[in-house]
């Protein structure tokens, strides 16, 4: 379709759905505009516009808008436009080779349709929409409600039900959409009705245009997507290994990828960040460099190195499962998934990264950055907290890793959370590979995803630690060797938040006597289900004896301060306190 006449001009102002103000010529110019839709991103002050002469001489604009540009693109704004190049294209035999016959604007129950169509076999309703509302290379309809819109696919339904072919074809006036969807923001009734009438059976298509200054052609098809989140990911894999190629950051346990390091670094990095475990990483496979060596640790040396990682069961399991490996297997990490589910400590996303990465299996790695990539992409409902939703998306990630790639697939997705669609603030779309194909993404509700049930409020538990010491030895005690921190080492502590005079009182009762007691900063520490709330004191006494002379500190044990880099497992939650071991006490600070 051809514009006989063309003139540019600069957009002013909208002053209702038919009629605007351009500067054209150097004079202000008062035209006809055909396209009733919102057009807000497009129609915005300074846009540079094309129009045609009107062949409405009655009327009191001169000129016809067609063609705005928008970001260096050009976009056809003409509502009658669609109309014209879908008929010129159906005589081209583009969309059905056996046609017979074209009639334009045809009734059929209590609706106008744009076309009737008969080929040699088949007779055919077909109904245009134009489409001028984009995103981010997501193209959408309605851009305001249409009733009318909404009645054409319930006609449609009925014309298939009575055994008519019924299409729809969405004209997207611009070149360069990476899919077309209903706008169910604008008017969630088109959005099922369209849903309803492909579920019926009327065939929906999408096609972008060739837009020039006084010209409008159909060109490609564009991909439709109906449903929320429906078949999208099967189109992600292509995308998300060409960006990973280029991007994927440099990790240790990446510079080697055997079995081995593969699942020690995947145990660190659960629930820790990647720049906290490097140096774990690195210190551990130096100490522990294979699977033999870390089912004969000591307990105490495993508890060291994992010192300042927390979730210290990990650890603990890391050795369990290397005990059963020289048992059961031979002393070699299991290569398959199934059997890489029987180790302690070991659940699906552990095995599917194992198996995949070191193995090559075509085996899904699901965390929490893959689950919250696939909730934003397909703008899902469900709960990510609900074990049986992760089960969900381990088998629909399952679908679709690329048999060639299914370690570079997992860790593609994982990078893609850690990176870009970060969990805390705005995810970063700019950066992202898959933001056209991102539901959630094209009607910018990215944090309204993923879906979670209201978190409980943590227990808080008020907790007096106590630094006590004399000139050569500090005081610890181990905790129990079940529960929280099991087996590791602590200072003393006692209930709640005590004055300065109650802990002398507490010492003295047990045979202590304080010189000098000086207070330390609060601290917080913030487990999954609980946190601490810490006050502290150091604490010098005249002279530790090495005996036990009260009940209530029958568990104390007496070291030199330095003892607690190298020998001594020491919880993060007291890191704060044992940078003071060291201070000077220099001034009383009770009277």
């Amino acid at each position: 379709m051809k514009y006989p006449s063309i003139a540019q001009a600069e957009w002013i102002e909208r002053i209702n759905r038919f009629t605007a103000y351009v500067k054209l010529n150097d004079k202000i110019e008062k035209i006809h505009v055909k396209n009733t839709g919102r057009c807000r991103e497009l129609l915005v002050p300074g846009a540079r516009v094309w129009l045609t002469h009107s062949d409405k001489k009655e009327r009191a604009t001169a000129y016809d808008l067609v063609t705005v540009e928008k970001n260096g693109r050009l976009v056809n704004v003409d509502s009658q436009a669609p109309n014209q190049v879908v008929g010129e294209w159906l005589l081209q035999k583009k969309l059905f080779p056996d046609l017979v016959s074209v009639r334009p604007e045809t009734c059929y129950g209590n609706s106008r349709f744009d076309f009737y169509l008969e080929t040699e076999e088949q007779k055919i309703f077909l109904e245009v929409k134009g489409v001028t509302s984009e995103e981010n290379g997501v193209v959408s309809f309605p851009d305001a409600p249409s009733e009318r819109a909404v009645k054409h696919m319930r006609e449609l339904i009925q014309a298939r039900r009575e055994g008519f072919r019924a299409c729809v074809i969405f004209v997207i006036q611009m070149k360069g959409a990476a899919y077309f969807r209903p706008a169910r923001e604008i008017q969630p009734a088109f959005a099922e009705a369209l849903t309803e009438a492909a579920t019926a059976g009327v065939e929906v298509y999408a096609y972008d245009c060739n837009v020039a200054e006084d010209k409008i052609e159909i060109d490609a098809e564009v991909p439709v997507r109906l449903e929320n989140g429906d078949q999208i990911l099967t189109e992600i894999s292509a995308p998300l290994l060409m960006w990973y190629d280029a991007n994927k950051r440099i990790l240790p346990w990446r510079d080697q990828p055997d079995a081995y390091r593969i699942w020690v670094s995947e145990i660190m990095l659960q629930q820790t960040r990647v720049e906290a475990v490097k140096p774990y990483f690195e210190r551990f496979m130096k100490a522990l460099p294979n699977v033999e060596v870390l089912a004969g640790a000591e307990e105490e040396m495993l508890l060291k190195l994992w010192e300042g990682l927390g979730y210290y069961n990990r650890v603990r399991n890391l050795q369990k499962a290397a005990v059963q490996i020289m048992s059961q297997f031979d002393g070699k990490i299991p290569s398959s998934y199934a059997d890489l589910l029987t180790l302690c400590g070991i659940g699906s996303y552990t095995a599917g990264a194992i198996a995949s990465i070191g193995f090559g299996e075509a085996v899904p790695a699901v965390d929490g950055n893959v689950m919250r990539v696939v909730a934003r992409l397909c703008k899902d409902e469900r709960l990510i907290s609900d074990a049986q939703v992760k089960r969900q998306v381990e088998q629909e990630v399952g679908q679709i890793i690329p048999g060639d790639r299914p370690g570079d697939f997992n860790q593609a997705m994982m990078e893609l959370g850690a990176c870009v669609c970060i969990p805390n603030g705005a995810p970063l779309c700019d950066k992202c590979p898959l933001a056209g194909l991102c539901l959630a993404h094209g009607d910018g509700t990215e944090l309204d995803y993923p879906r979670k049930a209201h978190a409980k409020g943590r227990k808080i538990e008020k907790k007096t630690v106590l630094l006590i010491r004399d000139a050569e030895y500090t005081v610890i005690r181990k905790r129990p060797e079940k529960g929280l921190l099991a087996g590791m080492y602590e200072f003393p502590w006692l209930d709640g938040f005590r004055t300065a005079e109650e802990v002398i009182a507490y010492l003295e009762r047990n045979g202590v006597k304080t010189i000098r007691i000086v207070p330390l900063e609060d601290v917080k520490h913030i487990f999954t289900h609980k946190e601490w709330h810490m006050k502290g004191y150091v604490v010098q006494t005249d002279e530790l004896e090495q005996r036990n002379p009260g009940t209530e500190i029958k568990d104390w044990i007496y070291i030199r301060p330095e003892e607690t880099k190298d020998q001594y497992p020491m919880p993060s939650a007291f890191g704060a306190y044992m940078k003071r071991l060291q201070m000077k006490l220099d001034k009383p600070k009770h009277t």
